[in-house]
């Protein structure tokens, strides 16, 4: 994780960019992973965990009617949260992410380990699924935090 950061964080420096994070089912630990290396302040703008749908609702201005159809965990929720982010803070890369990450809150429909991760660049926008089978909760936050990671540095490169 930390190589990783390191090279998102060069990256970003030297094409004097600027990211902002908006997750929920990581709770910080994308924004940790960044702002844990040394020169981040250059680079990283903003960080919220918008935990509570209410959060993703007032802050991040994802409609009601959005989470009321589709749920907080979904394709729709996600590509709100990372297009909003993106207006607010006026970054060049904005990554969202909302999953479950168990042990409980998972359903037929969306198990847990079911996360989505979006991320905007310039008018580019990717918002992809993935199911992480293990069913413990900080591993399933970890692997989502390394394909965030992997997927902020592929849009940087």
């Amino acid at each position: 994780m930390k190589k990783i950061s390191q090279r998102i964080v060069k990256l970003l420096i030297k094409k004097k960019q600027k990211i902002s994070i908006a997750e929920s089912c990581t709770g910080g630990l994308l924004s940790s992973s960044i702002t844990s290396i040394s020169g981040s302040s250059k680079v990283f703008t903003i960080g919220l965990v918008t935990y509570s749908n209410q959060s993703k609702i007032n802050i991040l201005k994802v409609p009601k009617k959005i989470i009321i159809k589709n749920g907080s965990v979904s394709y729709e929720t996600c590509l709100a949260m990372v297009k909003n982010l993106n207006k607010i803070s006026k970054t060049n890369i904005s990554v969202s992410i909302t999953g479950i990450a168990g042990p409980k809150g998972g359903t037929k429909k969306k198990p847990i380990g079911l996360v989505y991760i979006g991320i905007k660049k310039s008018n580019k926008i990717l918002v992809k699924k993935y199911l992480f089978k293990n069913k413990k909760r900080n591993t399933i936050q970890k692997a989502t935090v390394n394909k965030a990671l992997s997927l902020i540095l592929s849009f940087i490169k």
